[in-house]
């Protein structure tokens, strides 16, 4: 396995494990401001928009050829 293939395994690792960190965040600022629904909701929608357009965007870099 080459340096190049490593460090990207290990960033992809490192970035799945700062959004899975985020949500545990976000989930506890929800409970702790007591939001409710709505405004769980809109944290989350906020978080999950990032986090789409995140992986929208590795896969047009992917599909270009890093373009």
């Amino acid at each position: 396995m080459s340096w190049e293939e490593y460090e990207a395994l290990f960033m992809q690792g490192l970035i799945a494990a700062l959004i899975i960190f985020m949500f545990f965040i976000v989930f506890d600022l929800a409970k702790k401001t007591k939001a409710g629904k709505f405004g769980s909701f809109v944290l989350f929608g906020a978080l999950c928009l990032g986090v789409i357009a995140y992986i929208i965007k590795a896969v047009v870099v992917d599909s270009f050829g890093g373009y």
